[in-house]
């Protein structure tokens, strides 16, 4: 998937918020590569390049990227937000993208609750094996020895 840059002069970035790649990354706390990659498969699109060829980024890739580690958070695949960033661009307004992002959200609230349940009924296994086997080492367990009783100097 190609991406749109644009030309800019350095004058230019300059008179508008503008941040380099490494500042960016420390911003939004992903690495260069992964903003690098957000670009090339289209998450990050229209980066603006200074005349040497340099990517520039501004407030709105800041606010993007927030926008991206948040849907992460939530359990979205890059390419479930590849697939929102397609329908944004046909329609450029929330009035598609909405709905979806709540499909996946309810999906993803589904999965959750399956692994609860699931992950509940693995702690009971649990808690009955350790009650097995501590009955186990209870019946094991040898009685003490009297010392000292036969042991005559």
């Amino acid at each position: 998937m190609a991406t749109q840059t644009q030309e800019i002069s350095p004058q230019a970035a300059l008179r508008q918020d503008t941040y380099a790649i490494g500042e960016l990354s420390r911003m939004v706390n992903l690495s260069q590569r992964t903003i690098r990659y957000y670009e090339e498969i289209g998450l990050l699109h229209s980066v603006r390049r200074i005349e040497n060829g340099k990517r520039v980024f501004t407030d709105g890739d800041v606010r993007r990227l927030k926008f991206i580690n948040r849907l992460k958070v939530l359990g979205l695949s890059l390419a479930e937000m590849v697939e929102l960033e397609k329908i944004y661009r046909k329609q450029r307004n929330n009035r598609e993208i909405l709905p979806k992002l709540l499909e996946i959200l309810d999906e993803r609230a589904e999965q959750i609750d399956d692994r609860i349940s699931q992950l509940v009924a693995l702690k009971k296994e649990i808690r009955e094996y350790q009650q097995r086997l501590r009955e186990k080492v209870l019946r094991e367990k040898p009685e003490p020895t009297e010392q000292g009783k036969g042991d005559a100097p």
